[in-house]
């Protein structure tokens, strides 16, 4: 799907940027990739252990803030819409350590314009060819898999009563879903992809497959790997068009996909 010449282009590009930088740097500490691999490993550790709605009653507990624990407590565990105060208590953090924090470093630390970091929409279109046989690929296989019970156990995300409607509450979920897929995009394929591209050249994309592959661990293993080679392909992307527009469609797609097969399945749709 990536002729030859394209890579070839890219790569050397990409290379001969890094060894430009690195010469004009040889005696300095690269400060920025080193705040890049650290906000990384900060956001992921964050994301990780405070994802889990039990989270916030403790803390505000430990700070005597009962009050707002208890209101926290009844929002997440014991209100009619407690599933969906969880999930976008989840969404949240994502949303935060994934885009806000990164966002704050960059206009505040590095004092740089986020459009360097993929959020540009000059040539987030070129690969388009490439977005649709993805989805030719990918939507025959998320069919297929998702008659297995591993999938619906997982999918959709927002459980979906058997008599219930899907507005508001599986529509606004979905809103916010494909929101944390922006922020998600923007971390990996922003954030750290184009912030160690002057240290790293064109291995930058492999750097950055590494956490992005990990944070799938528990889920299908096909998905994990599918992650894998999904990382490659929007990181090269990414490098080209210094946009992750493409990536958000691909991920929302694919998403929305994966909720309304599992509702297919579930004789909810």
């Amino acid at each position: 799907m990536i002729n030859k010449k394209l890579f070839s282009f890219v790569f050397l590009k990409s290379e001969a940027s890094s060894l430009r930088s690195l010469q004009e740097n040889i005696s300095q500490l690269d400060v920025k990739v080193v705040l890049v691999c650290l906000v990384v490993a900060l956001s992921l550790t964050c994301t990780y252990y405070l994802d889990n709605a039990h989270f916030p009653v403790a803390f505000l507990r430990d700070l005597n803030l009962t009050g707002l624990a208890q209101l926290a407590n009844h929002l997440l565990f014991q209100h009619a819409n407690a599933q969906l105060h969880q999930l976008l208590y989840w969404a949240a953090v994502i949303i935060f350590f994934y885009f806000v924090f990164p966002a704050g470093i960059i206009l505040f630390v590095f004092k740089e314009s986020l459009t360097e970091y993929g959020l540009q929409l000059k040539n987030a279109s070129q690969g388009y060819p490439l977005y649709l046989g993805m989805l030719a690929i990918m939507m025959p296989l998320v069919f297929y898999f998702s008659g297995s019970e591993s999938f619906l156990e997982r999918y959709p995300f927002y459980n979906v009563a058997r008599n219930e409607s899907l507005f508001p509450n599986f529509f606004l979920w979905e809103i916010v879903y494909f929101l944390q897929f922006l922020a998600l995009e923007f971390f990996f394929r922003g954030f750290m992809l184009h912030g160690t591209k002057q240290r790293f050249g064109f291995y930058a994309i492999f750097v950055m497959v590494i956490p992005y592959c990990m944070i799938h661990f528990g889920k299908p293993m096909p998905e994990t790997i599918a992650a894998i080679i999904a990382g490659v392909v929007l990181g090269f992307l990414s490098l080209k068009s210094k946009s992750i527009w493409l990536g958000v469609m691909i991920h929302c797609s694919v998403a929305l996909t994966m909720d309304l097969c599992a509702l297919y399945r579930k004789g909810l749709f």
